[in-house]
């Protein structure tokens, strides 16, 4: 299992936008990607423009083929100025 946590922070006035954005990747991701095992989008009800993502796949290979996807590039596309801010961490599930 690869895990990854991303918090993003956005730009007020452009939040709503960013949240359709960002749950129609979450769900073509969870519909197209056959390694994508979840693709949860949290908001922060005490910070609004801050959006915590939690991601799950088979392995890192499966993540790879999420970023390389069209849909994720087309989600790129449409959030760019929106963001500004961004923290990206990854995890390896452990094994005894």
């Amino acid at each position: 299992m690869f895990a990854l946590a991303v918090t993003f922070e956005i730009d007020p006035a452009q939040l709503d936008a960013f949240k359709v954005a960002m749950l129609e990747n979450a769900n073509t991701s969870l519909k197209d990607e056959p390694g994508c095992r979840q693709f949860d989008v949290c908001m922060d009800t005490a910070r609004p423009t801050e959006v915590f993502l939690y991601e799950v796949y088979d392995d890192e290979a499966a993540f790879k083929a999420h970023t390389a996807s069209a849909h994720y590039a087309a989600f790129q596309s449409a959030i760019d100025g929106m963001v500004t801010g961004k923290d990206v961490r990854f995890f390896n599930e452990v094994h005894q």
